[in-house]
């Protein structure tokens, strides 16, 4: 995991519930920066910040937006993600999931503060991922 105090450019890492982030997902490795965290910065222009429990519905639903999340592309050491895997997805296609009716589970404490810029808390409350 990154030292985001040293790193310019880049959030505090904060999560939507104001305590520290949490990790998403290491296996796969996700996140914009790889970290395993759904950490943002200057460079991040999608905001891949929502921590998500990925659904066959919501990869479809992907695909069918043109963003194909479960298709391998080894040239970019992607092994394509299946449900269940935990992802660092971008704000906007969460809400716009969301808006659709196929919105995935919110993992809240792994889910950055700068989500609330594009979606309301409330909204992702109602998704919240609860471990059983």
């Amino acid at each position: 995991m990154f030292d985001q105090a040293s790193e310019p450019g880049r959030q505090p890492a904060i999560n939507v519930l104001g305590g520290p982030i949490a990790p998403c997902s290491v296996q796969p490795l996700t996140g914009f920066y790889r970290d395993g965290c759904c950490n943002t910065g200057v460079e991040d222009v999608g905001l891949h910040t929502v921590c998500v429990v990925l659904t066959a519905e919501f990869l479809a639903f992907s695909k069918a937006r043109g963003n194909d999340l479960s298709t391998p592309m080894p040239q970019y050491n992607f092994a394509g993600l299946k449900p269940g895997d935990r992802w660092c997805l971008c704000a906007m296609r969460w809400k716009e999931a969301f808006e659709a009716g196929m919105a995935p589970q919110v993992v809240l404490e792994a889910t950055h503060t700068v989500t609330l810029h594009v979606v309301e808390l409330a909204d992702l409350r109602k998704h919240a991922f609860r471990a059983h």
